[in-house]
């Protein structure tokens, strides 16, 4: 089929308070995951293997490391004299209007850029989920069913109350939108991809702000009145999903890699690309032991390392073990340290010979290397196989 003019938003300014101190120095979307690459190449390349090249990243909390990351578009093959990759900063309004106080609010700020840019579609997506998909499969389904807005769902196992939760009849349409309900109808989601039809977009943006004089999440507002007022249909992701908004999500997805049962970021097809740092591959020291475990560029090992993944620049002492565990880019540690069920985070010097960490929780463990409240395994949520 011939592809709509289609234009990708993809909302990076979220600040992540739900993963505490790793997100305190970085915007959730520049997250390592899987030892090299960031969150945000998981939308860019679905974006790319499905041939959608007009892309605009909006940003607000931190924007700096995503910057850097994002290299002009280069590893998306986005950094082309027309269209391509488009960063747009925060900024206050003339009309003295301070910062985007919400997704819908962020929308709206671009209105009048998107209305210039003249697309058929809209498709917005968040930059914090695991996830496959060729957006194509979404725009067929938009068309053929002649929606207004098609909303991307998936299933979840745990509770559903966190999410937006959807309810649709036989034929797919949505009839019923709960945006993390106490009392969830059903257990499929949103999976905050969104694909509007442009017009209505701009219509509906105009509307509610109108009536409400300014606009928060779309899961307050711009959703619930598609659901209300236009057609709505949804496109079931079938495959692997993964939210990681969470401390546990996020230690779940990186075992979840380990145990071959998460996301796929090496298909040949399809495969995760991303700005990685030029290093010398990884080095396992004699006398190390490691196992089930992937260990990035630029690593030495010369401790134990147990079903983990291990970042770039990171070095294991003689004496050390790591179990279970996730240590992001240029973390120490230093001889005699056990650690299980930990993440720590950029730049963590952990030293002191001592254990951190416990069998029946997450344990975080921040920059400057001190031990944040440990975050005890929800057993509704989907773990890891040996949990």
């Amino acid at each position: 089929m011939q592809i709509p003019r289609t234009l990708a938003l993809i909302l990076a300014g979220g600040k992540g308070s739900r993963l505490e101190a790793l997100t305190d120095k970085k915007v959730k979307p520049a997250l390592p995951i899987g030892g090299t690459y960031r969150l945000i190449d998981v939308s860019m390349s679905n974006l790319m293997h499905s041939h959608i090249s007009d892309v605009w990243v909006i940003q607000q909390y931190l924007p700096h490391s995503l910057n850097v990351h994002l290299d002009n578009g280069r590893p998306w093959d986005l950094d082309r004299t027309h269209g391509g990759l488009h960063v747009l900063p925060p900024f206050q309004g003339a009309d003295g209007e301070g910062f985007a106080q919400g997704n819908s609010d962020s929308i709206y700020r671009q209105r009048d850029l998107i209305r210039d840019f003249d697309p058929d579609l809209v498709l917005v997506l968040s930059a914090d989920h695991l996830y496959t998909i060729n957006f194509l499969d979404v725009i067929d389904t938009h068309v053929r069913e002649q929606a207004d807005l098609t909303m991307v769902t998936t299933v979840v196992d745990e509770d559903p109350s966190r999410y937006s939760v959807v309810q649709s009849d036989n034929r797919g349409s949505v009839i019923g939108f709960q945006y993390k309900p106490d009392e969830p109808e059903g257990h499929v989601v949103a999976g905050e991809m969104f694909l509007f039809s442009a017009d209505s977009l701009l219509e509906a943006l105009d509307v509610l702000h109108e009536e409400h004089g300014r606009l928060e999440d779309y899961g307050h507002d711009l959703l619930p009145w598609f659901v209300s007022n236009r057609k709505v249909t949804e496109h079931r992701l079938d495959g692997y999903w993964q939210d990681l908004g969470t401390l546990q999500s996020y230690w779940t997805a990186h075992m979840q890699l380990l145990d071959d049962d998460g996301a796929v970021l090496d298909d040949p097809q399809w495969p995760i690309l991303s700005a990685q740092p030029q290093l010398l591959p990884g080095r396992v020291a004699d006398g190390a032991t490691v196992r089930d475990s992937m260990v990035a560029a630029g690593s030495r090992i010369a401790g134990t390392v147990e079903h983990s993944v291990i970042g770039p620049r990171t070095i294991v002492d003689e004496g050390a073990v790591v179990r279970h565990s996730v240590l992001l880019d240029g973390v120490h540690v230093g001889p005699g340290v056990v650690l299980e069920n930990v993440i720590a985070d950029v730049g963590a010097d952990i030293t002191g010979g001592s254990q951190r960490g416990t069998a029946d929780a997450v344990t975080l463990i921040d920059g400057d290397g001190l031990v944040h409240v440990a975050e005890k395994f929800d057993r509704s949520a989907t773990l890891p196989r040996g949990f």
